[in-house]
């Protein structure tokens, strides 16, 4: 499954010429991490995500859905 996240953090990763191991080593994750998000993983722990993101200036947060928003 891709998702907006996949999409963004494999574009930043070949942007910076960094391997999933280099990424993973940089903001102190696990490489499974770094591939889960790559492949699509529709689940993550959002502290996990945003230690990766964050190395490209990029934060994910709750968005409120529905009529309101």
């Amino acid at each position: 499954m891709k998702t907006a996240f996949s999409d963004l953090l494999k574009l930043e990763r070949a942007r910076n010429n960094l391997t999933q191991e280099e990424l993973a080593l940089r903001a102190g994750v696990g490489l499974r991490l770094v591939r889960e998000i790559e492949q699509g993983k529709p689940t993550l722990r959002l502290d996990s995500l945003n230690k990766v993101l964050g190395l490209f200036g990029y934060a994910a947060g709750p968005v409120r859905k529905g009529p309101d928003a």
